[in-house]
């Protein structure tokens, strides 16, 4: 006996870009349960969903330039396809309500009305602060981080552990009035974090690193290496 064909799901009828903060402790929480959190909220929300087809129908969430367990973010991006048309600001508010604390929507835009692409291919770059505590030595250190073509670190993946040149996705870098680092990264494959851009600046330069470092992704977006500014992906076309 031949198996039933799934019932075939239609395609969203609107699509919302959301831009939400990882704040707080949850700043320890992983993509997968930041990712759960959203689709819990999505449901408390009543927010009507789109369904993928097939025999396992899900909810058409997709997410793109996750940061990594331990940062904070002001700049997280997922997108929701949607069953029916609705107010941006109206869905962002019912799902930011919805959410834990420490997870909070900052903006929403329909995509039919944002910048032209997929929501991955408009987060080429980020922005990141890096609070250290102490800046003893750093002005060096980042100056010969700089001048240097290649630094090579190595990290252990999913496939195991890699060694990638952390110098070239590095954009900018410097140190800012406070003591902080204002680190500009482009997003490459395998892709290169600020934790990354850490150890490549203790191992080029002899710089000891303090053992807490406070990773905040300030911004993210659309790179131009000419000009080292990040184009807002909700922006309107």
């Amino acid at each position: 006996m031949s198996r039933a064909q799934p019932e075939q799901q239609a395609p969203p009828v609107q699509k919302l870009r959301i831009q939400y903060a990882k704040r707080g402790r949850l700043r320890f929480t992983s993509h997968r349960d930041v990712s759960r959190a959203i689709e819990r909220a999505v449901v408390r929300a009543r927010i009507p969903m789109a369904y993928s087809s097939g025999f396992h129908p899900h909810p058409r969430i997709s997410y793109a330039g996750a940061s990594p367990t331990g940062a904070a973010s002001e700049a997280e991006y997922v997108e929701l396809g949607l069953a029916e048309a609705l107010d941006p600001a109206g869905v962002g508010r019912e799902l930011d309500a919805a959410l834990p604390d420490g997870l909070d929507v900052v903006a929403v835009a329909d995509s039919a009305t944002s910048r032209g692409g997929s929501l991955s291919d408009l987060l080429t770059g980020s922005r990141w602060r890096i609070d250290l505590g102490s800046g003893e030595g750093l002005d060096e250190a980042v100056r010969a981080f700089l001048e240097a073509e290649s630094i090579v670190v190595e990290r252990m993946t999913k496939k195991g552990l890699r060694s990638f040149d952390c110098r070239a996705a590095v954009v900018s870098l410097r140190v800012a009035d406070d003591g902080a680092l204002d680190l500009l990264l482009e997003h490459a494959v395998p892709a290169v974090r600020p934790d990354d851009v850490l150890t490549g600046l203790r191992e080029a330069t002899g710089w000891t690193a303090p053992r807490q470092a406070l990773l905040t992704r300030v911004a993210q977006g659309s790179l131009d290496r000419g000009t080292g500014e990040l184009a807002d992906p909700l922006a309107a076309r």
